[in-house]
């Protein structure tokens, strides 16, 4: 099994995962390609170089934004909402509009909100799995933002600094987990530092407000600077990717990379990350909950729109069985499973979107085959492969629909003759390998 894993002895930001990742092995021009899809990439710069922190060589990630009223300035690790922190001497009070007097005129500040950002993730040409990885990460925070502050998330503005730091970290971030196509993300308890952090309302303590809401239920390490050494887009990374947090790394590590940070601390400055492979052994056992509860009384036509939502808060898995309720009356048992990340969200879909008053709540374990997936060479474009195995002997591959779907289109067949091409290329494979 593949693994990814973040040690964050010296906490995490947008910009050192980046770095981290980059030097771990994302391809620089993928990454820099599929950010180029989206309609905000005249509004920055991206700088990426090797750099040295107390002996420890990584790579450094730089955002330089494009504004004709500032100097270009390098990106301040920290999403910026209407009244967030400010870093670097570069503040933003909790005005809607910024307006900055310059010897022309005046110059305005726009904000966007979540649905602004929504709307530019899910209008780019980026792949289904990176819009939704990004907005899960988008949501956490503005949820975090809109609960410290008592507002609503329609209410939550993000500076238009901020908003493109934080597009280009999380929005990165999702690229690039994708692209190293690993089945599971742990990390070590998360160090936040301490002291103090100044933001529009004053000096807050560190951890800062948004970030100890994001880092709920989240094993966490304080006091080693007097810096904040976590920033709010840091913690909604690994509070939306990781599986477990622990300082067991019971894996053989194949990479090692480094994301450098601004700061010079008493201590490297750095995040490490490793990518490696978890030993032979038993089937992956993964603790996960199943919810579930009767419907008599709504519109069957909603199911579908349902279970899309309850995808996009994520559910692992949604099912329907037609049952017979009290008074003979007919219904339907919606299934839902979820880890106990996502639980919390699926369950707001349930109590907003249906008609149920009530729900059940029963933990399960799910016993998995281990798997790995494959980029396949096919005539019709490459298809994405899961391969599973058990005993550490492949048993069953299964090609991805939504590739075998886009290729069908695209080359304009049938997309069981894209199947069947996959079927015929994977037993080419496994006749050259024995």
């Amino acid at each position: 099994m593949k693994v990814l894993y973040y040690d964050c002895f010296c906490g995490i930001s947008g910009d050192m995962n980046l770095g981290a990742l980059l030097d771990l092995g994302v391809d620089k021009d993928y990454l820099l390609q599929e950010l180029g899809k989206l309609p905000v990439d005249s509004e920055y710069e991206m700088k990426i170089n090797k750099a040295v922190k107390m002996g420890i060589t990584g790579t450094k990630v730089d955002v330089i934004l494009k504004h004709p009223d500032h100097d270009q300035h390098s990106h301040s690790d920290m999403p910026h909402s209407h009244d967030d922190h400010s870093h670097d001497g570069h503040s933003h009070t909790n005005e809607e509009v910024h307006v900055h007097q310059h010897s022309d005129g005046a110059h305005e500040h726009q904000h966007r909100n979540l649905q602004d950002i929504e709307r530019i993730i899910n209008g780019s040409g980026l792949n289904d799995q990176v819009k939704k990885l990004s907005l899960d990460m988008f949501e956490r925070i503005a949820r975090a933002e809109a609960k410290i502050h008592g507002k609503s998330l329609e209410e939550v503005h993000f500076h238009e600094v901020g908003a493109i730091d934080s597009i280009v970290d999380m929005v990165g971030a999702a690229i690039a987990i994708d692209y190293l196509k690993v089945e599971r993300i742990m990390a070590s308890p998360v160090q936040v530092g301490g002291g103090f952090v100044k933001c529009a309302h004053g000096l807050f303590p560190v951890p800062a407000p948004a970030t100890m809401e994001i880092l709920k239920d989240i094993p966490i390490k304080s006091g080693l600077v007097p810096f904040e050494t976590t920033t709010p887009t840091g913690a909604a990374i690994l509070a939306a990717n990781v599986e477990k947090f622990s300082d067991k790394m019971e894996f053989s590590v194949e990479r090692i990379g480094y994301g450098i940070g601004n700061r010079d601390l008493e201590v490297p400055n750095v995040l490490r990350v490793y990518l490696g492979t978890a030993a032979d052994g038993l089937d992956e056992i993964d603790e996960q909950y199943i919810l579930e509860t009767n419907i008599d009384d709504m519109n069957p036509e909603l199911y579908s729109y349902i279970e899309e939502r309850l995808f996009e808060k994520g559910a692992l898995d949604v099912f329907r069985t037609p049952i017979i309720m009290k008074k003979a009356r007919s219904a339907i048992k919606l299934s839902i499973l979820v880890n106990k990340k996502q639980a919390g969200a699926v369950q707001g879909v349930i109590f907003r979107e249906t008609t149920s008053i009530g729900m059940r709540k029963f933990r399960v374990e799910k016993i998995m085959l281990q798997r790995e997936f494959l980029a396949l060479p096919t005539e019709y474009g490459e298809i994405k492969v899961k391969i599973s195995y058990y005993e550490g002997k492949p048993v069953k591959y299964k090609a991805e629909y939504e590739d075998c779907r886009n290729a069908a289109v695209k080359n304009q067949v049938p997309i069981v003759t894209v199947y069947r091409t996959v079927d015929q290329e994977m037993e080419k494979r496994t006749r050259s390998e024995k």
